[in-house]
């Protein structure tokens, strides 16, 4: 349970730090370049029943 809420709130994060967003155009792909690798990481750990 825990993993699939941690999950959910990654993904609007990294749907918000998308560069095409006028807010967040000047970061680059630096901000969801590394909440996608987090993403990756949360989704393993949760397919590994880690979390």
């Amino acid at each position: 349970m825990l993993g699939t809420i941690l999950l959910v709130i990654l993904i609007l994060l990294l749907i918000g730090a998308f560069p095409a967003w006028p807010h967040s155009r000047s970061w680059g792909y630096a901000p969801s370049g590394t909440l996608g690798v987090i993403v990756v990481i949360v989704v393993v750990l949760v397919l590994m029943g880690s979390i």
